[in-house]
């Protein structure tokens, strides 16, 4: 199994390895340290552990009146883990601003797909009628989310996915989503950022610094 560096050796843009394979026991050993993958097409995996870190606290979700409006129509269905691959691939092929490709190249589909029947990866989908219209997906280990990606096909489709995952960690009594990097979007719904030393003490269980 591959041993990661100390995350706090990463340099300023939180890039901390280079190499190794996708593996479940390397994802696991990754993920359990807050370190992720993240690489386009040519390059050899890179393994992340940015600072500041970007996470939503479950109980700090930002529903909008007109989101929370939408959720109460009967417009929209939402899932756990009913359609993993399709929502995976559909994060792959949805284009987002400013961005050429995409990262989740077909290595990492199978990587996380590998990851969902071990019980490791997880989905919420978002239908309107058969249709899937909005979803994210993520890694849950010891009580922390870690979402990778995320896409929406319909306006709030995505909130909606998101406002779903809340009321499950909520439920399950889950510590924390963690969204990586920080994106204006994330933080109108409540996200907020935290030094990497707090955010590994918290996915470590050393103490809890949501209050």
């Amino acid at each position: 199994m591959i041993t990661f560096p100390d995350p706090s050796l990463a340099n300023e843009e939180g890039l901390l390895a280079v190499g190794g394979d996708l593996e479940p026991e390397t994802l696991l050993a990754a993920y359990s340290k807050g370190i992720f993958p993240w690489y386009a097409e040519g390059q050899p995996v890179l393994w992340w552990s940015p600072d500041p870190r970007m996470v939503l606290f479950p109980d700090k979700f930002h529903c909008s009146k007109r989101l929370a409006r939408r959720m109460r129509q009967d417009r929209y269905a939402v899932s756990f883990d009913g359609a993993f691959d399709d929502v995976v691939a559909t994060c792959a092929e949805i284009p987002r601003h400013g961005e050429h490709g995409t990262w989740i190249l077909p290595e990492m589909k199978a990587a996380y797909g590998q990851m969902h029947r071990l019980g490791y990866a997880h989905s919420i989908e978002v239908w309107e009628g058969r249709a899937l219209v909005g979803g994210l997906y993520g890694i849950l280990l010891n009580r922390v989310f870690f979402a990778e990606s995320m896409f929406s096909r319909k306006i709030d489709a995505s909130k909606i996915a998101l406002a779903a995952l809340c009321d499950r960690a909520l439920r399950q009594g889950w510590k924390l989503i963690d969204c990586q990097f920080h994106t204006a979007h994330l933080e109108s719904l409540g996200g907020c950022e935290i030094s990497r030393r707090d955010f590994i003490h918290l996915i470590e269980n050393r103490r809890n610094i949501s209050d």
